[in-house]
């Protein structure tokens, strides 16, 4: 059997077509960044509070 090339379709991709895609990961990001820290210090506090 012959192998073939692969063929890839460019498409020309706006802005306006990934916005809505960008903005949902970038709320992500900062969600759990928020969190992250959130539980981060809470931690310290916790240690600060049962071991000093």
């Amino acid at each position: 059997m012959a192998e073939q090339a692969p063929t890839y379709e460019m498409i020309e991709v706006k802005a306006e077509d990934i916005m809505a895609e960008r903005q949902g990961l970038y709320a992500g990001f900062l969600r759990a960044t928020v969190w992250s820290i959130g539980a981060t210090v809470a931690v310290l506090v916790l240690m600060w509070i049962f071991l000093v």
